[in-house]
C-alpha cells in the first residue's frame, strides 16, 4: 500500500512541478508581452507625443508672433505714409540752388525769436559729394535751456533739410541758468544738372 501512496505523492509533485512551470511560463509570457507592448507600443507613442507637443508649441509661437506682427501692421502703414510724404518733400528740403544767405537769415531770425544772446552763425567750407553738396554751419548762442530747446524745435520745422552733427551745451560758471550752445550742422543742396 505504500507504493500507491508514494505514487500519489510523486504524481502530486509532478503535477505541482508542471503547475509551477506553467505559472513561470505564464509569468514569462506576460513579462514578454508587457515588455513588447512597452518597447514597441508605449515608448514610440511617447516619442510621437513629444514630437507633436513640440510642433504644437512651435506653431503656437509662430501664431503668437504672427498675431503680434499683424497688430503692428497699421503702425507700419502709417510709418510708410509718413516716409512717402517725407520723400515727396525731399526736393523742397534739398533745393537745387545754394540759398545759403536765406538759410543763415532764417537761423538768425529763429535765434532772435527765442531771445538767444551772443549769436554766431558761420558757414564752413562747402563739400561736393556727387549730386549733393554739403555746407557745414557752426551755430553758437547763449540763453535758458528752455529757449534753446524751443530753438531746436523751430529749426526742425524749417523747410530746408539740416542735419545736426554735434551739440555742445555748457552751463555758465555762476549757475544763473544760462547755457552756452555750440552746434555743428550740415545743410544740403543739389548740384545743378547741366542741360546740353
Amino acid at each position: 500500500m505504500r507504493e500507491p501512496k508514494r505514487g500519489r505523492q510523486e504524481g502530486r509533485k509532478i503535477a505541482m512541478f508542471f503547475q509551477e512551470r506553467q505559472q513561470i511560463a505564464i509569468c514569462v509570457a506576460a513579462t514578454v508581452m508587457i515588455g513588447g507592448t512597452v518597447l514597441f507600443g508605449y515608448l514610440p507613442l511617447q516619442k510621437r507625443i513629444k514630437v507633436i507637443k513640440s510642433k504644437k508649441a512651435s506653431q503656437m509661437l509662430a501664431m503668437t508672433k504672427t498675431s503680434a506682427e499683424s497688430r503692428r501692421l497699421p503702425a507700419l502703414k502709417e510709418e510708410l505714409l509718413h516716409l512717402q510724404r517725407a520723400v515727396e518733400t525731399y526736393e523742397q528740403q534739398v533745393p537745387s540752388h545754394r540759398s545759403l544767405g536765406i538759410f543763415l537769415q532764417e537761423i538768425a531770425g529763429l535765434m532772435n525769436k527765442h531771445n538767444l544772446q551772443e549769436q554766431l552763425v558761420q558757414p564752413g567750407k562747402e563739400i561736393k559729394a556727387g549730386k549733393l553738396n554739403c555746407i557745414p554751419v557752426n551755430m553758437q548762442c547763449k540763453g535758458k535751456l528752455a529757449q534753446i530747446f524751443e530753438f531746436y524745435k523751430s529749426l526742425q520745422k524749417l523747410d530746408r533739410l539740416a542735419r545736426i552733427e554735434e551739440i555742445k551745451l555748457v552751463n555758465d560758471r555762476d549757475f544763473t541758468g544760462e547755457v552756452s550752445m555750440q552746434t555743428k550742422a550740415i545743410i544740403y543742396y543739389r548740384s545743378a544738372t547741366k542741360q546740353g
